[in-house]
Parts: structure tokens; sequence; C-alpha cells
């Protein structure tokens, strides 16, 4: 059954029905194609499909019927010529920066990472010859003084994990494209519907789909988005031998998240805004970090690329390690995780989980101090979630 014409339709009607290619079933939900490999007709067919002289599926690493429609729509919405869905946020990261990158080539990145990604710019690439250079993401200074040389590729998240920090991409971005490279943006804590990297001048943007876009703690997933051209001549090649490929089973579970993903995110941004004025205002609360606050330092640059603050917040309780334990025990509502971006509000205390791996000096520089609290904020009652925040700081 062909597909619909999508002229016209807004961002929350393309996230329901964007890109959906029903079979002559004409099943209602997209159609779930758990299958490892596919048959030909005829040996030419195949002959055909290998050489690329014919469309179709061959092999599930390669390409699958759900991926390819979760790929389309993640792509539509984002604004991208094209996307590859992978298995992980990891994995779209690594294989972002490695499908392009040589001996002899330099990256530059902000310091400002979460951990793992931080391991693979800071770790794995330069034991292949690659030059990693780490910069104050938020100081222009930094990047003028980086990107004087000739680079490959620019790396940062913005908003960064877990402390906040943001980068002005579009400044970072004509920075790095004089010096040649090209531009990846983890655009995981602003989703597409808060941030459009590409549209200020980003050239990569990498997601994890375990996230926002899934929503509800049920799969892993990661996507990049880019052009045509480096997917199709740079990416997919080496997706395709290396083999981090998308469940088709997870491609379906991500599909149904993207139908509700401006429900669930707008509602959690509204309720962080207001959990993020609620804890600046506490008395047990050293500090908020929250790019919708006006005493975030880059409230004004928040402003002009984000269309809200994101539904993560950071806050500082004071006395260090032992009083950030205590606070988080004592949390009766909103449970311990690493994860976020999921519709039940979790907790987690950087400095010994996601950041642990950090030297003591790297963290406080990032300002990941052991009294750090990172909150990402799910779809439960607003005034639950200040109850259960106010007997657990009293």
């Amino acid at each position: 059954m062909a597909a619909q014409d999508e002229t016209g339709w807004r961002l929350e009607t393309r996230l329901v029905q964007g890109a959906l290619d029903r079979s002559h079933h004409g099943e209602t939900a997209e159609a779930l194609y758990l299958t490892s490999g596919f048959v030909y007709d005829r040996a030419g067919d195949a002959e055909d499909r290998f050489k690329d002289r014919a469309p179709g599926f061959m092999y599930s690493r390669y390409g699958n019927p759900t991926v390819a429609t979760f790929e389309a729509r993640l792509a539509a919405i984002e604004g991208a010529e094209a996307c590859c869905a992978v298995s992980s946020g990891m994995a779209a990261v690594n294989a972002a920066l490695m499908c392009n990158l040589k001996a002899g080539d330099r990256v530059v990145a902000a310091r400002a990472l979460f951990g793992s990604c931080r391991y693979i710019i800071g770790d794995i690439l330069p034991r292949f010859g690659v030059e990693t250079v780490f910069v104050d993401g938020a100081d222009l200074d930094a990047w003028r003084l980086a990107l004087a040389e000739p680079t490959a590729m620019v790396f940062f998240e913005t908003p960064s994990n877990p402390s906040l920090e943001l980068v002005d991409i579009a400044a970072v971005a004509a920075l790095a494209h004089r010096a040649g490279a090209l531009v990846v943006v983890d655009n995981v804590f602003s989703t597409p519907l808060l941030q459009r990297p590409l549209a200020l001048g980003a050239d990569i943007v990498v997601y994890s789909a375990t996230k926002h876009i899934d929503g509800q703690g049920r799969c892993l997933g990661g996507a990049v988005l880019s052009t045509k051209i480096f997917r199709d001549e740079v990416l997919h090649p080496y997706l395709k031998h290396t083999g981090p490929s998308l469940s088709p089973f997870n491609a379906w579970l991500l599909l149904k998240g993207l139908e509700t993903l401006p429900l669930r995110v707008n509602q959690q941004c509204r309720s962080a805004e207001r959990l993020a004025q609620h804890l600046e205002a506490h008395p047990k609360v050293r500090r908020v970090l929250y790019p919708g606050l006006e005493s975030h330092p880059q409230y004004a640059l928040a402003r002009l690329q984000m269309q809200a603050g994101s539904t993560l917040l950071a806050f500082y309780v004071g006395g260090g390690k032992e009083r950030a334990f205590e606070v988080l025990n004592r949390l009766k509502l909103i449970a311990i995780s690493n994860n976020l971006g999921d519709s039940k509000s979790l907790v987690t205390h950087p400095a010994t989980t996601t950041h642990s791996k950090l030297p003591i000096e790297e963290r406080a520089a990032l300002g990941i101090d052991d009294d750090l609290i990172r909150l990402s904020v799910g779809l439960e009652h607003v005034d639950d979630l200040i109850t259960d925040l106010d007997q657990a700081l009293a």
C-alpha cells in the first residue's frame, strides 16, 4: 500500500503517521518484520540487489523494513536528509566518529561529556593515531584557538550531562567549518522537539533513542542523522560491516515512542521548570542548574537555541557525598537510576555513577561535585514530585 503524501503535515502528525507504508494487509500499526534475511524469486534478483541495481532488502544487518520506517520518520522530524538507526546511543556516537576518521586526523571536543563519550574520544581514538583536544565548551575563545588549525571532526553535547552546560551551536559550527571539520552534536538532552542542531549549522546529530524517544524504559536504540551522501558513502558501509544493527522489535517500540514524544516531553519540561524554581528557593539546596532559569549562566543562549529548558535538571544539596546519599535514600516516589528521559522520574549521583571514572580534578572542573544530584523529570503530577523532594531534603 503506497505511502501517503506528507506535504503540509505538522510535526505531531508526522510523529504518528510519517513514513507509514502499510503492507497489502492494511494494518493500522506499523508492521513488525522480525526476520534476519530475505528471499529472492530468482538468482539474478539477488545479484541485482547486492550490486545496487535494484531496490530491496538483503539482510537485516544491512537494512530492515521496520527499522527503515523508524529511520525515515526520525529523519523527517529532525529535518535531516537521512538517518541510520543502531543498537544504542553509544553505538551511534562511536559510528558517527569512527566511520569518518583515520590516523593523523584531529578531533576537537567539549570537555563536558557523558563518561562513555569521553572514553571514546579521549581513550579509544588516540589508540588509532587520532589527535584529540578537549576545550571548555562554553568558551568561544577556547573553540577559536583549538580550531585555528585543520580539524576533521568536532563533537559536543548541549546541554551537557549532567551539569547542563550549553554550547553555542551556530558559533562553534561556523568556526569548525572554517577548519574543515564536520560537526557532530549529541542532542539527547534536548530531543528534536527542543533543539534543531542541523538548522543551526551542525552536520551530524546523534541520539540515544533509549532515552526520550522510547521514553518508557523498554529498550535500547540509537540514531545518526546526516546528509544522504554521508549516510550512503561513509556511514552505512561502516555500519554494514561492523554490525551494530538495531533490532526490528526495538525499532517498532521506538516508533510507538515517537507517537507520544511531544505529549511527554512538553509535559516533562513544564514540570522540570517548576521543580527547578521550587528547588532554587529551597533553603537546603545550594544551587540549581537548569537552562530555563534566569540564574543559569547561559540563560540567554538557551532562549536563543532551545524551545524549552529540557526535562532534566541538576542541583547541589551541600554536605558532600554523605548528604547527597541521604537525600537519595529518603526519596519514596522518585527512583534511583542512571537512566533518563523516562516517563518515571529518576535520580542519580553522577560523581559515583555516570562520571565516576573521571579523575577528581576533572570532575571538579566540570562542576560534578560530590553533592550534585541529577534529576530526570517524568510524568508524575508535579506536586507529588515536590512533596517527595521536600521530605527527602527535610
